[in-house]
């Protein structure tokens, strides 16, 4: 007969078989990353009331949302080089738009998110929009990108991206893994068919093709919300009215993921995170470091602690924290290697504490760098931002701020132009002269002044803030080893700055 103790330990055994076997996947940590493009605040769980995302407030119902994200640099390649090696684009490499005559390419020697976890026992996959390289040292397993398919197709076609997530959940299925999904939505559309932001495209009209999982959504100019850094016009407006259309289809593209997680087992235990790599694509905003162009929508969704869900947090985080936060839930440690001949460390943070409470201290400031957008577009910046105020610190502040192709090319911007040339008022918050000719530091209470119209750099009354500021911002920058840390008055010369005496009058 069986003794008590042997009875005991043989019902502990049977009871750790059952609930591993039940439990199966939940021992395994996956993660997916969700990065909409050139996405703001035009959703519901930021208070846009007209913007209908049921599946982003779905997403949000178990998740934190952030009210302070911030990119790393207001500009697709680099932001996205930041958010897959957890490095400022002066640090990686990446310092401008990846693809064609631009041809920026990160370090050889950067360790990417996928590289890194790799050699760990994860399989790696991205579906959609990439425009990084090179194709080394952003590697992964499973990749279906605009460098193998069409952009509309793998990037705004949720039904065919579906597919493609059902391919890369059946491939070695066993394994844990991190998915990374690049919406292209709501970029503007270089297909000019299918309207400005390709709101046309799988419309389900005979010459736009048909998207069986997105149902369009469709919103009267009157009645959107103008962003108070918009001129509010009716060519804005129309603008804007298609930019919520193709909000819908982010949308709808969420919820696909959300459900293929769960059908597939995986939704509790998978970390996701949401975001998106600039500020939206209208004047003031993308390619630029105010609040307009640097804020970003941000939400992590854990599913260990969910005393956390549906909460706002005030905690600021930037897109160069996502690496950190990965590699936190996944318990792999981040390597030990070198770039131009200096240790790299990382200066983003894990958000996992953010998830399980929300942080009295260390969440408070957030850095910027940028440099080009298109490769004729020099426009170096640096910037810190804390819960009162933002320095910014423009590099080449004698030249004009250089506008973008597709921010130059769409009817809100060209409406302010034509105005400006025909001396109609603009109904903009600045003139074009502000706007593209910047004083070299800008200093704005973020709290008293959110439209960033009054510049303290030069007010004796704020002197110590922006002095302990720019001590603050220049520390980050000889960490991450900004190599534009001598400009513009000085040069790179034997290990130090030099002085060039070039400050005015010269």
């Amino acid at each position: 007969m069986m003794a008590t103790t042997e009875r005991v330990a043989l019902l502990v055994l049977q009871l750790f078989v059952i609930s591993s076997l039940i439990n199966g996947q939940n021992t395994q940590k996956n993660v997916l990353v969700i990065i909409g493009d050139d996405v703001g605040f035009e959703t519901s769980i930021y208070n846009n009331t007209v913007c209908r995302t049921p599946n982003l407030e779905r997403l949000a119902q178990r998740s934190v949302t952030l009210k302070h994200g911030y990119t790393s640099v207001s500009s697709c390649s680099p932001s996205r080089s930041a958010i897959m090696s957890g490095l400022p684009s002066h640090q990686n490499g990446i310092y401008g738009l990846n693809g064609g005559v631009h041809h920026f390419n990160a370090f050889s020697g950067v360790q990417s998110l996928p590289v890194i976890l790799k050699p760990h026992g994860f399989k790696t996959g991205i579906i959609g929009k990439k425009h990084v390289g090179p194709a080394d040292v952003y590697k992964y397993d499973y990749e279906r990108t605009e460098f193998n398919h069409p952009m509309l197709q793998v990037a705004r076609n949720i039904t065919n991206m579906k597919l493609l997530v059902r391919e890369f959940f059946a491939t070695n299925a066993s394994m844990p893994f991190l998915l990374y999904i690049g919406f292209n939505d709501c970029h503007r559309c270089p297909e000019n068919k299918f309207g400005d932001f390709c709101e046309k495209f799988g419309n389900g009209q005979p010459e736009y093709g048909v998207i069986p999982d997105w149902k369009p959504q469709y919103y009267d100019p009157a009645e959107v919300i103008v962003p108070p850094f918009l001129p509010d016009t009716p060519a804005t407006r129309g603008d804007i009215a298609n930019q919520y259309t193709v909000m819908s289809r982010l949308d709808a593209g969420i919820g696909m993921l959300l459900d293929e997680l769960e059908s597939h087992g995986y939704l509790d235990n998978t970390l996701i995170m949401y975001t998106a790599d600039n500020g939206i694509p209208f004047p003031n905003a993308k390619t630029n470091l105010y609040e307009s162009g640097m804020g970003e929508p941000y939400l992590v969704s854990s599913p260990v602690d969910r005393s956390r869900w549906g909460q706002v947090s005030d905690a600021f985080a930037s897109t160069t924290d996502i690496l950190p936060t990965v590699l936190d839930w996944l318990v792999v440690p981040f390597p030990t290697y070198k770039l131009q001949g200096v240790t790299v460390t990382l200066t983003g943070k894990s958000l996992l504490p953010v998830t399980h409470a929300e942080p009295a201290t260390g969440f408070d400031q957030v850095f910027s760098s940028h440099n080009f957008h298109e490769v004729y577009m020099y426009y170096p910046m640096r910037v810190i931002r804390n819960k009162q105020y933002r320095l910014l610190h423009n590099l080449n502040y004698y030249a004009p701020y250089p506008i973008a192709t597709d921010l130059y090319d769409n009817p809100t911007f060209k409406d302010i132009l034509n105005r400006t040339l025909s001396k109609e008022p603009t109904k903009w918050f600045k003139t074009l002269e502000q706007y593209y000719y910047r004083d070299e530091f800008e200093l704005y209470d973020q709290v008293n002044d959110p439209l960033e119209l009054t510049n303290l750099a030069y007010d004796e009354k704020f002197a110590s803030v922006f002095q302990e500021m720019q001590k603050t911002l220049y520390k980050w920058r000889l960490d991450t080893n900004d190599y534009w840390k001598c400009y513009p008055e000085g040069v790179r010369y034997l290990g130090h700055c030099a002085d060039l005496h070039n400050s005015p009058p010269y």
